[in-house]
């Protein structure tokens, strides 16, 4: 009889798992070395873990903490499907330092099921980016997205105490953030990642992420997909091959292109091209 399937995707960021679920079969006592946290997107699980007794439902937010032994089960015969990302110790443990965790390796997610909508759906981000499921997943939209998540996770649901000074540190924070706005805005096509624009700016990851959002109104990644379609746009007004504008512009091929422009002036990158020519 098929009991469904359990699919590993290809990850585009060291230690990071991702699998995908849609089976009716029961899993045995068993744990991971990582931190996991998932998404349920069909039916219902119960289980047994590490802190009590575990019914999940469609929407809801299943976690899990490294070493903790727990099984899994559906409700019923028409099963359930999932998603989960795993995470090794050690990226959440640098997230929970920039967050101003005092022992980061004491970090333990405290809740098995979360009811946290805003969570699921970044958590549906940040998976679609890993596994090169969404436009223009470079490497700052894979680790924007993916940070993000373990920002969350670290900060509104672990054992952890955050120090304020972290926040408040991002006071004054604005020709940091200038700097960092500059790199993007000088060539948009060249790639960048999260972690370099910190760097560059002499922020951690969490104060950037906060202070470009505060200064532009819209986080890195995003600002620069907008940067790239205004560089899309001039080159194809001046009379570039819509392929070359893609690639010139820092998209991955001219569909991303394409895609991005759409959503950004309701016209493809050819009706623009033959207005404009």
């Amino acid at each position: 009889m098929n009991r469904g399937r359990v699919v590993m995707h290809r990850c585009a960021v060291a230690g990071v798992q991702a699998t995908a679920a849609d089976t009716a079969r029961s899993f045995g006592r068993h744990s991971h070395d990582t931190f996991g946290v998932g998404v349920v997107r069909r039916g219902a699980q119960r289980s047994a873990s590490g802190r009590g007794p575990v019914q999940a439902r469609a929407g809801d937010v299943i976690t899990v903490n490294p070493g903790e032994v727990h099984d899994g089960s559906p409700f019923d015969e028409r099963g359930r499907a999932w998603r989960m990302l795993y995470l090794e110790p050690a990226l959440v443990y640098d997230v929970a330092c920039e967050l101003g965790a005092p022992a980061p390796t004491s970090v333990e997610l405290e809740q098995p099921v979360l009811h946290d909508h805003a969570l699921a759906a970044c958590f549906e981000r940040a998976f679609a980016a890993v596994i090169g499921a969404v436009d223009a997943a470079d490497a700052l939209t894979r680790e924007a997205l993916l940070y993000g998540l373990m920002m969350q996770l670290v900060g509104g649901h672990t054992t952890v105490r955050l120090r304020a000074p972290v926040r408040a540190a991002l006071d004054g924070a604005s020709t940091s953030i200038r700097r960092a706005k500059a790199r993007i805005d000088d060539d948009p096509h060249e790639p960048v990642t999260l972690a370099g624009l910190a760097a560059e700016a002499g922020l951690s990851r969490f104060q950037l992420l906060r202070g470009f959002a505060r200064e532009t109104g819209l986080p890195p990644h995003a600002y620069l997909i907008q940067r790239r379609i205004a560089l899309a746009r001039r080159l194809i007004a001046q009379g570039r091959p819509l392929a070359d504008a893609a690639a010139d512009a820092g998209f991955a091929d001219q569909s991303h292109m394409t895609r991005a422009f759409v959503r950004a002036f309701g016209v493809t990158p050819a009706h623009y091209a033959g207005a404009v020519r």
